[in-house]
């Protein structure tokens, strides 16, 4: 029996509307380019169901078909700094609120040679 991925069956809403409008931004830059689906595949090596998937806004689409279409399309800046450490301030805040929480009691000098 095989398992089920249930994120990719169900996932939660947010995701499932980004991904929709993820696919319908791509959608609209490749038209935009007047490139076809078959002319995108071919550059990016992939087969037009790929493509066609990414642009629904599918799940289980691999999000190196995803990549690979913002690179194609020229788009791909925004894609590099999705999850930058830089802008995490969620992140930053807890690894500061954790910082200087094990500080070592000092022994003092010791002048024993």
């Amino acid at each position: 029996m095989v398992a089920k991925n249930k994120l990719l069956e169900a996932p939660p809403y947010a995701v499932e509307r980004a991904l929709k409008r993820l696919g319908a931004n791509i959608r609209t830059a490749r038209i935009r380019r007047r490139l076809t689906i078959q002319d995108v595949a071919q550059k990016l090596g992939t087969g037009v169901r790929a493509i066609s998937d990414a642009e629904k806004g599918k799940p289980s689409t691999s999000v190196a078909v995803y990549a690979g279409l913002l690179w194609v399309l020229g788009i791909f800046s925004d894609f590099e700094s999705l999850a930058d450490p830089s802008r995490d301030l969620e992140g930053q805040t807890l690894a500061l609120s954790r910082e200087g929480s094990r500080v070592r009691r000092g022994g003092g000098l010791d002048n024993d040679f």
